[in-house]
C-alpha cells in the first residue's frame, strides 16, 4: 500500500503560521511581564486565572495545565500561603479537595486580565463582524463548533 504523499505548505500557510506564532509570543510575554507585577510565576498566574472561573480538583487542574500532579500541588501551596487560593472539601466527594480562588486571589486574576492589553488592544480596532469572523476562523482551526 502505498504512502499517501505529503504536500508543502504554499507560501501564504507558512506565513500564516509565523503570524500565530508571533502573535503566541508577544501573549505569552505580556502574561508572563503582567504576572511579575504581581509577584507570580506565570504557571502561578495561569492557575489562578483557571481557579477564578470555577474551583477545581488538583488532578484536573494538572491536565489543564498539562504538568504532573506534584507540580500543582506545589504552586497550590505558593498561592496559598500568599491567601490567593484555599483549599477546600468536593461538596460532591468530601475525599477529594478542591483549590478555590480567594476574594483577593479574585482580584488579583481580574488586575491580571485587565493588564494584558496587547491580547485586548488591536481588536478594538476591527468591527464586531470582524471579531465574530476571526473568534469562528479560531474556533474553526481548534475543531471546536461556533
Amino acid at each position: 500500500m502505498a504512502t499517501p504523499q505529503k504536500t508543502r505548505p504554499d507560501a501564504l500557510t507558512l506565513e500564516v503560521v509565523d503570524l500565530i506564532g508571533t502573535v503566541v509570543a508577544r501573549y505569552h510575554e505580556e502574561c508572563d511581564d503582567a504576572a511579575a507585577e504581581h509577584a507570580l510565576t506565570g504557571a502561578q498566574a495561569r492557575l489562578l486565572s483557571l481557579l477564578s472561573l470555577e474551583p477545581l480538583p488538583m488532578r484536573r487542574l494538572a491536565q489543564k495545565l498539562k504538568c504532573e500532579p506534584s507540580n500543582v500541588t506545589g504552586i497550590v501551596d505558593r498561592l496559598e500561603s500568599r491567601g490567593l487560593v484555599e483549599r477546600r472539601p468536593d461538596p460532591g466527594d468530601r475525599r477529594v479537595k478542591l483549590a478555590a480562588v480567594t476574594d483577593e486571589g479574585r482580584r488579583v486574576a481580574r488586575s491580571l486580565r485587565e493588564s494584558l492589553h496587547f491580547a485586548r488592544e488591536p481588536l478594538v480596532g476591527l468591527s464586531r463582524d470582524e471579531r465574530l469572523a476571526l473568534r469562528d476562523l479560531l474556533l474553526r482551526m481548534l475543531g471546536t463548533p461556533s
